[in-house]
């Protein structure tokens, strides 16, 4: 099938299959004599897992390391089970990293409520707008 077949069949774009290509996680294929890139059904599985492995968190580097593992019979699922797991210490991470700056920003709502000039406002005075020497 043609790169345009293969986006429509796993449900993405040509553009977001060529930036796969790119990065590795797709295998880049050859043209035929018209210029046209031709796939199997294997590359539709490929890119819907993927797809969905991004929706579960991981990065695109995260899955080229599972999309590694694929093919090595050898390993075993502990090495997806680490890899699973770095992932999900690293959202935990990003969770308590969102929640660090929701409360910070719920302060500066809550503070900046009823001011009637910028020079007041707490959240530009704690970001240093205005405190800009002439020197500097």
């Amino acid at each position: 099938m043609r790169i345009g077949e293969l986006a429509q069949h796993a449900g993405v774009s040509t553009q977001t299959l060529r930036y796969y290509e790119r990065r590795g996680l797709l295998d880049q294929k050859q043209r035929t004599q018209s210029g046209y890139r031709e796939y199997n059904l294997n590359a539709v599985r490929q890119v819907r897992f993927i797809r969905r492995a991004q929706d579960l968190g991981f990065t695109l580097e995260e899955i080229g390391d599972l999309l590694a593992l694929w093919p090595d019979s050898v390993k075993s699922c502990a090495a997806v089970e680490r890899r699973a797991s770095a992932t999900l210490a690293r959202i935990e991470q990003k969770i308590s990293d969102l929640r660090r700056m929701r409360d910070a920003l719920s302060q500066y709502v809550v503070a900046c409520q009823h001011r009637e000039s910028l020079q007041e406002c707490p959240l530009l005075g704690d970001l240093g707008v205005g405190d800009v020497s002439a020197n500097d």
